[in-house]
């Protein structure tokens, strides 16, 4: 008999209508207070559902709280992670739509006028959804399935587990932090406080997602500076810094970027662009599965540089680059148990595990370069970061399950 989570898909609702958005360009921790006073509520829900231990680390902002053991042996602790954070998409006034009984086919008209749709041909995998419920947007905001959609999976698993205490399990640790989506949310992550053998981020997408394999990250931001004067005069004098930013982006090879890659193919991605004549800002994310490719795509942007200044002076091109997190799978692979669990826990759920490279990452990059084995679980999202994001119902039901099969197999270890 499936199991029916009362208070996951509400729990969700009201998750996704707080604005948690980070700033990248923000130098607090987390980046904004909005994500601040998100952990500080979870932290009493946790409290009142009756987990221990419940608090929030000043050193990176996590918030942390344990469930405790109820076997009579010891079995390695478990640790769940998932972040508060949403992507860089309108995160205000977010009103979530639901598709009952969605029919695999239609188009879902997300805003009263129609300008924006779900239509199963520019979005296939609508067309696997048939018969079950969906939750959208209203076409003018992201949704938060990711990575509210795990806070609320995790959440209420623990909470399921406490209100059935014949359940056992052993001891999990469960962690809530900020600022993933801008890369710095785990740089802080403490380890050795956290105190579980083996963890994973329920941060995936469509059901069957087991990801141990991401894109190694690096960030970049390109300061150019240009010379404005009167065009009357501007002979000779003026240096148009938004001319430059034109040169720059066309020295990268143009068809290594997202929309024109798939697979273990990397990417340069502009993010963002804020310009004048006098000064122009750019914003990049830089991406590929192997170290070797992504020191030489950071070689390829240091070597525009140089040509560009010595083109136009020195320093009219300057940048910030620094790496972001590398790919799991050179920690995982010594660690393949971890993954092996969750596949058994899927196999036994009648769940066909999806374990194709993640072309993006997760927290649980960075967790695992630090020591603790951290793959990734779906959570069940699709078309995250952006207006035609939405989730099925019945998906957050299977990561639920996903969990607590995963907690069950670890009671025979």
């Amino acid at each position: 008999m499936a199991i029916k989570y009362e208070k996951l898909i509400p729990r969700f609702l009201e998750y996704v209508k707080q604005n948690t958005r980070s700033d990248e360009y923000s130098n607090t921790v987390p980046s904004t207070e909005r994500q601040t006073e998100f952990l500080k509520r979870l932290a009493e829900e946790l409290m009142e559902i009756g987990m221990k231990d419940v608090k929030i680390r000043k050193v990176d902002s996590y918030l942390t709280a344990e469930l405790p053991s109820n076997l009579d042996k010891d079995v390695p602790v478990l640790g769940l992670i998932s972040h508060v954070d949403t992507a860089d998409f309108n995160s205000e006034n977010i009103k979530p739509k639901i598709v009952e009984n969605y029919d695999g086919k239609s188009v879902i008209k997300l805003d009263e006028a129609g300008k924006y749709t779900l239509d199963p041909t520019v979005f296939p995998s609508l067309k696997n959804y048939g018969g079950q419920t969906l939750i959208t947007t209203s076409g003018d905001t992201l949704l938060g399935s990711d990575d509210k959609s795990g806070v609320a999976e995790i959440i209420t698993t623990m909470e399921y587990l406490i209100n059935h205490p014949e359940i056992k399990h052993g001891k999990i640790k469960i962690g809530l932090g900020p600022d993933e989506e801008i890369g710095t949310g785990a740089k802080k992550f403490d380890v050795k406080d956290f105190g579980a053998d083996f963890a994973y981020t329920v941060d995936g997408g469509p059901v069957g997602q087991l990801e141990f394999e991401t894109f190694s990250a690096a960030g970049l931001k390109v300061h150019i500076t240009g010379k404005d004067v009167h065009p009357s005069g501007a002979k000779g004098i003026m240096v148009n810094s938004m001319l430059i930013a034109n040169e720059f982006q066309s020295m990268l090879p143009a068809d290594e970027v997202p929309e024109k890659t798939e697979g273990r193919e990397g990417f340069f991605l502009l993010c963002d662009e804020q310009g004048t004549i006098d000064h122009t800002d750019m914003s990049y994310i830089i991406r590929d599965f192997e170290r070797d490719g992504l020191e030489s795509r950071k070689n390829k942007v240091t070597e525009i540089v140089k040509k560009l200044n010595d083109k136009y002076g020195a320093d009219t091109v300057k940048i910030d680059m620094a790496d972001q997190y590398y790919n799991m799978y050179e920690i995982m692979k010594d660690h393949m148990d971890v993954v092996k669990i969750a596949e058994q826990a899927m196999k036994n759920l009648g769940i066909e595990p999806d374990e194709a490279p993640v072309r993006g990452g997760t927290d649980g990059s960075t967790i695992s370069f630090m020591g603790l084995p951290t793959p990734n679980l779906f959570a069940g999202g699709e078309n995250m970061h952006g207006r035609f994001e939405y989730v099925a119902e019945e998906s957050m039901e299977k990561a639920c399950d996903v969990i607590l099969e995963i907690i069950k197999l670890n009671n025979e270890k």
